[in-house]
């Protein structure tokens, strides 16, 4: 048997995970949950659901004219929640 070095179990989850595909959805998984940090807490009160597929946040809003607003500062929240994540997850936001 072949002697390799010691991972701990850190290394070993992470290279399961990209072995797998997984670390992107886990990452997708990330940004949503960033959300309430990113945008604050009187943003997200009237955040009603969010969720992320293939790169792309859907967040459903109850108010119509914040949806309008964080449009014109969705380039600035998809740097900001890519910055907390340390790599490029997000590349477009859907405001409903």
């Amino acid at each position: 048997m072949k002697r390799t070095e010691a991972k701990n179990i850190g290394q070993i989850i992470n290279d399961l995970l990209k072995k797998e595909n997984l670390d992107v959805a886990l990452d997708e998984h990330r940004a949503s949950a960033l959300w309430p940090q990113i945008v604050g807490d009187g943003i997200n009160r009237y955040t009603i659901k969010r969720y992320v597929k293939d790169g792309v946040m859907t967040v459903h809003l109850s108010s119509a004219s914040l949806a309008n607003e964080l449009m014109l500062n969705r380039e600035r929240i998809i740097q900001s929640i890519n910055k907390a994540l340390g790599r490029d997850i997000i590349r477009e936001i859907i405001f409903k």
